[in-house]
């Protein structure tokens, strides 16, 4: 029993992929690069507003304010 208790005491820890540094640095890159995808795609709904008020006209909606439309 203490053998076992030995041996696992003198095991070593295994090497890593990289530096401890690296991984918080590809964390950090992956993070930036899908705030810029994110952030690529703001406002896309407003774009195209005459489509959208036709597409709402083709299908009964109304763009009276303060209506609910049912949803």
């Amino acid at each position: 029993m203490i053998q076992l208790a030995v041996a696992a005491a003198e095991e070593h820890a295994a090497p890593l992929l990289m530096p401890n540094w690296a991984f918080a640095l590809t964390a950090f890159i992956v993070f930036l690069l899908l705030g810029i995808v994110t952030w690529s795609f703001r406002d896309v709904a407003n774009r195209h507003a005459q489509k959208v008020d036709a597409a709402g006209a083709d299908h009964g909606a109304h763009s009276g304010a303060g209506e609910r439309s049912g949803h």
